[in-house]
This record gives structure tokens, sequence and C-alpha cells, in this order.
């Protein structure tokens, strides 16, 4: 009862991070406390560390560090290696040059045949990469075209909305790559053909439309913030640099299931772009230990809450798990829910499909919602105003693509 308590204080801190940045105007004493409680990214860390003090008061020290102890720490530490390695500008090179080229064939404007292919192809790509690789690599592209002081606010929430369902929806297409698809592969024998041919092509249509919507919205006001990027004169990056960054970023995927191996290529890749600094720009080190700290203390908040989220998902007919996988994704996360499911016995083949299809079309409804979310608000919440992103918008935002989600996985 006690954690279930704090999570709900985590969740309204979740939605109130804008109101901090407010009182942090209003009181400049104490402006460096309002602007950290402020940052999403911090919330759920937070709230677990008030979480494990109250279990030591209650329960004892033991209980407390045995429990904090218990839990699966791969995933944060996992995003957070993925994101400064996929973050990496040569290969961010890479992927701009694959894009410009795809796009220099397609018969329209070539800067909205960028961000068209940064919103449904890269998120497709998080089928093989990981998601929150593709979130990185699609934010990092987007930023300096959508998400910039300049654009209209509502759009930009709308693009944000797009780019958090589709890379939800857009990991569909194998076994091994989107979070929640990972929990029940093995418990309920979903291979990578299984997944294409009854997730796959549905999230691929819903990405393109999804992807083409937003893209139309922004034709008119892409080429006014264009006008003001100024390139940076850089050094060329060597083609055997960004191979090695490339097989880098493949070595962390083939091992996220082994934090002491990917943890140990981090270290090596580390070396390696301090011993080439100048190819590099700064790594996005920041980010990626507050989406690691988001993301952990997600895990030790979430791990109390079986006791009333899971008579909730065995309780439910299949189509009532459809929509109802959808709402409480927007307030836990995704892979917490299809992993509760992959322990409830007896499950039908429907009820499975729905359970799953719900939980990644309400992906992108939240920050908490999906593991790469907190990534795509670190790396873009500079766009907007404020410089943070308001839980509420972003609910708005995300409503559309969802609907389209919901949709495709009813056919």
């Amino acid at each position: 009862m006690l954690a279930a308590v704090i999570f709900a204080c985590a969740l309204l801190h979740t939605f109130s991070t804008k109101h901090f940045e407010t009182l942090a105007n209003r009181h400049p004493n104490h402006a460096g406390l309002f602007h950290l409680l402020g940052e999403v990214e911090v919330v759920f860390g937070f709230w677990a560390f008030i979480l494990i003090g109250l279990l030591a008061t209650f329960a004892g020290n033991n209980y407390a560090i045995n429990y904090v102890e218990s839990r699966h720490y791969t995933e944060p530490l996992f995003v957070f290696v993925i994101m400064v390695v996929a973050a990496s500008r040569p290969l961010l090179d890479v992927v701009r040059t694959l894009v410009k080229s795809i796009a220099n064939l397609i018969p329209i404007n070539n800067l909205l045949a960028q961000v068209w292919l940064s919103l449904a192809v890269v998120p497709l790509l998080g089928s093989f990469i990981t998601e929150p690789a593709a979130m990185t690599l699609a934010a990092l592209m987007l930023a300096p075209q959508v998400f910039k002081q300049g654009m209209p606010e509502w759009l930009k929430y709308a693009a944000l909305g797009v780019l958090f369902v589709n890379i939800s929806i857009g990991g569909t297409l194998t076994s091994y790559a989107a979070p929640p698809v990972l929990m029940v592969a093995s418990a309920w024998q979903w291979d990578s053909a299984f997944m294409a041919s009854t997730f796959g092509w549905r999230a691929a249509t819903a990405v393109f439309i999804n992807a083409t919507a937003i893209s139309y919205l922004l034709r008119k006001h892409l080429s006014v913030i264009s006008t003001s990027n100024e390139t940076r004169k850089e050094l060329k990056t060597p083609i055997t640099v960004s191979l090695i960054h490339v097989a880098f970023l493949v070595a962390v995927v083939i091992f996220a299931h082994h934090p002491v191996i990917f943890f140990g290529l981090f270290l090596l890749f580390l070396g390696f772009t301090q011993a080439y600094e100048r190819y590099q720009s700064p790594l996005l080190l920041k980010e990626g230990l507050l989406v690691g700290f988001f993301l952990a203390g997600l895990v030790v908040l979430g791990g109390m809450q079986q006791w009333w989220l899971q008579p909730i998902i065995s309780g439910l007919e299949p189509i009532q798990l459809f929509f109802g996988a959808t709402a409480l994704t927007a307030i836990t996360d995704n892979a917490a829910l299809t992993y509760l499911g992959s322990l409830i016995t007896g499950m039908s083949d429907e009820a499975k499909y729905m359970l799953m299809a719900g939980a990644v079309a309400g992906g992108g409804l939240t920050v908490i919602a999906n593991a790469p979310n907190p990534a795509g608000v670190a790396l873009l919440k500079q766009g907007f105003n404020d410089q943070s992103i308001g839980a509420g918008q972003l609910l708005a935002g995300a409503l559309a693509p969802t609907c389209v989600a919901l949709m495709m996985f009813l056919i």
C-alpha cells in the first residue's frame, strides 16, 4: 500500500514538472532545487529513494537493501549505453548520410523527405537496433529541423507524440528489440517471424500513416526553421572510424542482455572516442545518466505494483484487455504490463495478442509508458518553451497517432 501511494505521488510529480519550473522563476533562492525537481528524468529516481527510506524505516534496513538488490537493472544500464553510443557524431553522420541519400530519391521537398524518413523509417529500424537506439537517432535527426524555438508549440507536441508512438510500435517487427515484446517472447514462444506476420505489418502501416500526416502539417514550417541553422565546420570522419562506431553499436545490441559484456564494450568505446577526439562531439553522458536514473527508479517503484496490476490484467476480457492495457501503459510501463501478463497461466492466444497490442499502442501517451521515451525527452526538451515538456500536452499530441495504431491492431 505504501509503495502504491509513493508510485501515485511519482505520477503526479511527472505531470507537474512544468509547475516546478514556474516555482524556480518565482523563488530564485531555491531555483536550483526546483529546476532539479522539474527534470522529468529525476522524478522516479527521486521517489524511489523516498520509498527505500520508508521501507528501511518500517521494515528494516536489511529488507530495504535486499529489495533494491533483487531488482534487475539491465534495461536502465543498456539504455544509458546505447544512448551514448548511438548519439556519437560518427554514427549520427552515417545515419544522416543514408537518410539524405534516400531523401534525394523521393520526389518531394528534400527537407520534408528527411523529416518523413526520420519519423517513419528510423522508428522501424528500432526492430533491429533496439528502440532506445532508434529513439536517440530519430530525436537527434529531428531536433534541428522540427524541435526548435520558432516552430508552433502545438506542432512540436504533435510531432513528439508521433515519434513516441511510432518508436513504441515500430519495434514489433522482431522478437528481441522492444522491451514489452522481449518480456513475453520466450514464455509465449513468439519468434521474429510470428511478430512480423502478426504485429509487424500492422505497426508499419500505422507508422507510415502517422509520419505522413504529421509531415504534411509540418511542411510549411520546415523551410523557415532550416534557414536559421548554421552548419558547423567539423573534420570529416574517416570511414574506418565510422565503421568502428557501427561495430560498437552492433556489439552492444547483440549483448543487450549481458550487462557485464556491454558495459565493458562501453568502456572500450569511451577509450576509443578519447583516442580520436578530433572526430567526436561531446558525448551525451549527462542525458544518458539521467535517463538511466529515471528507468532505474521506475524499476524500483514498479516492482511493488504487481499486487494491484496483475488482478486487473487477469480479470479482463480480451477486448477490455486491449483498451485496458493501453490506458494502464500510460501510468505504468508497457514492459511491466506484458511481464505481468506472462506470469498469468492459461491466457488465450487472443488475450495475449490484445495485451501486447494495447501495451505497445499506448507507449507514446506519457514519458513513462515506454522505456525509450525518457531518452527522447532528454534530447528534445531544449526546443520547447521553458525547456521542459508538459505531460498533458504530450498526452494530447499522442492521442491521434495512438488511435491510428489501435485501429490497425484491431484489423
